[in-house]
């Protein structure tokens, strides 16, 4: 094959997968990457707090939600995560107060920042301001959902009713059959 047709190969086999790789881009104009940049740098700039003061914790968490009202963007745990400088498995790990040198004290802020943003995520989504995918790999990583139906097995008596012992011994007596081979008979 000649280089040619190797070109015009390819690019029929990319033609045969419309709008994969422009799918999967992302979309953001020059301007929206913009605003979100700089809402993103603006946690970059904040200066450092004392991460074993609660109080400076809770008013942290506080100015990123308010941040992200007056920028107009939505809340994430990564923004919260930027915003107290700490990453996700930190948060994680305050939230369910996991004492391996964190403070347990934090577990109830983290829980109620993880609880406003999802619900402000799932109110997104009941209002179709979302893409559907997008919400359920958010809530399948951040709040716990998943996959999976809960199966129950009843196991069915094979011997059908119980009754008492007489009855099923007439029942299957018949059956029975004794090592040499011949019926029994009761």
């Amino acid at each position: 094959m000649e280089q040619k047709e190797i070109q015009e190969l390819g690019e029929k086999t990319v033609k045969k997968r419309p709008g994969k790789s422009k799918d999967m881009a992302v979309s953001a104009t020059p301007e929206e990457n913009k605003k979100y940049v700089s809402h993103v740098l603006e946690s970059f700039k904040l200066p450092e707090i004392d991460r074993n003061d609660p109080e400076q914790v809770a008013e942290r968490i506080e100015w990123y939600f308010n941040h992200c009202a007056t920028d107009g963007m939505k809340p994430t745990v990564a923004g919260v995560c930027n915003a107290l400088g700490i990453d996700r498995v930190t948060f994680y790990q305050w939230g369910t107060g996991d004492r391996r040198g964190k403070n347990p004290a934090y577990a109830n802020m983290v829980k109620k920042a993880k609880a406003m943003i999802w619900e402000l995520w799932e109110q997104y989504a009941a209002d179709g301001k979302v893409n559907p995918v997008t919400f359920i790999f958010l809530m399948k990583n951040h709040f716990g959902y998943a996959d999976k139906q809960e199966v129950v097995v009843t196991p069915a008596d094979p011997l059908g009713d119980r009754g008492n012992v007489d009855e099923l011994q007439k029942k299957y007596s018949a059956s029975v059959v004794d090592v040499e081979g011949e019926e029994v008979d009761d």
